[in-house]
Order: C-alpha cells, then sequence, then structure tokens
C-alpha cells in the first residue's frame, strides 16, 4: 500500500486521537488536559477544513502523523497568519512524516494566500525547535510560566515563518480550501510531501 498525504475524513479521528491522546494525558506539548470525544474531535476538524487544511500522513493502512493550519487571532488584520502543529506516531518518527506533512501544508497555505506561520512550543523543546528551524521558522519570543500542567509552570515559545514577499501587500482575499482541492497546486503539494518520506 502506497504511502498517502490527504485531508482528514471521519473514518482517520480514531487514529488522530491515539497519536494525540498521550500527548494530552503525558505531557506539556499541549495544554489541553482532556481528551476529547471523536465526535467533538471530528468537528474540530470540519471547521478547520472549512477555510484551511487539515492533513493526514497515512503508512501501511495506519495514520502516522496529522497537521494542520488554525486561525490565529480574530481581528479583521489578523486573517493572514495562522497557527500549525504537527503531531506524529512514534512508531513513525524515523519515516520524516512530520517534515512530509509540514512540506505540503506549506505549500497549500502559501498558495491560499497565507503569509504567516506561528508554531507554538512548550519549553524546552531540542527536538521540536531543531524541527522548524529547518523549515526556517525563527523563534520571535516566549512567554513564561504562561501554562500550568503537569505539576509545573510552563514556557511557551513562538516561532514565525512569513511565506510570501514582505514587501508585497497580501491577496486581498485568502482562498479557502475548497477552492483549491481539485487545482494542480493541490497535488503538487501532496507529492512535495511525499518525496520527503523516508521509507
Amino acid at each position: 500500500m502506497h504511502p498517502t498525504i490527504r485531508l482528514a475524513e471521519r473514518n482517520d479521528v480514531p487514529g488522530i486521537l491515539e497519536i494525540y491522546s498521550p500527548f494530552i494525558l503525558e505531557t506539556a506539548v499541549t495544554f489541553e488536559e482532556i481528551v476529547p470525544d471523536e465526535d467533538s474531535f471530528w468537528k474540530r476538524i470540519q471547521e478547520i477544513m472549512s477555510e484551511l487544511p487539515f492533513l493526514v500522513c497515512e503508512i501501511d493502512g495506519r495514520i502516522a502523523g496529522y497537521a494542520y493550519a488554525s486561525a490565529y487571532r480574530s481581528r479583521a488584520s489578523y486573517r493572514w497568519t495562522k497557527e500549525v502543529s504537527a503531531y506524529v506516531h512514534p512508531d513513525f518518527h524515523r519515516k520524516r512524516a512530520a517534515q512530509a506533512l509540514y512540506t505540503s501544508l506549506n505549500e497549500m497555505v502559501r498558495f491560499q494566500g497565507i503569509a504567516d506561520l506561528l508554531a507554538i512550543i512548550t519549553m524546552p523543546n531540542e527536538s521540536s525547535v531543531a524541527f522548524h528551524e529547518q523549515f526556517g521558522y525563527r523563534k520571535c519570543g516566549e512567554f513564561m510560566k504562561v501554562g500550568y500542567k503537569l505539576g509545573q509552570w510552563q514556557n511557551v515559545g513562538w516561532f514565525e515563518l512569513f511565506l510570501q514577499d514582505e514587501t508585497q501587500a497580501p491577496k486581498d482575499r485568502i482562498l479557502n480550501l475548497n477552492e483549491i482541492i481539485g487545482l494542480p497546486i493541490f497535488q503538487e503539494a501532496v507529492q512535495k510531501g511525499l518525496e520527503k518520506l523516508n521509507l
């Protein structure tokens, strides 16, 4: 079975939550504390995909990882800036699934007209910082003791990647996800991601 990178579907939710649940229950990587049920998580995915990609990487019939972009803030002038997140199953850490997913995601949102991506990382996290820096993210700030989890205060680093020409005004209108799905750019973005996999 060939690996795939594609938009998330309802029947992917158990595999996605299998990946995400240990991060909720055992780490401070996410500040979420309660594992969401499948229906509410699917609604979360659908809300994201009303505008932006929520991608899964499937290898050998299993969800190896997922990545998505989501809204940063609601005020109008923030609309060209989005947050990004990626999670990978431990069984697939050496398959470069996160690199593959981010590669596809970046290509898609750039074409949509998104200008700025923010990765928010609980600190310290050397591997995540190195991963994002490999993609060109630069640290732009750190909030100290901004969350409390696992019995201690947690710091959060902010990392930024600008995708467009900084000297130019952004596109007047950001394309919705459904406007790019049928375009060649979508499959080209998928293919660029798949080329990053180490299988």
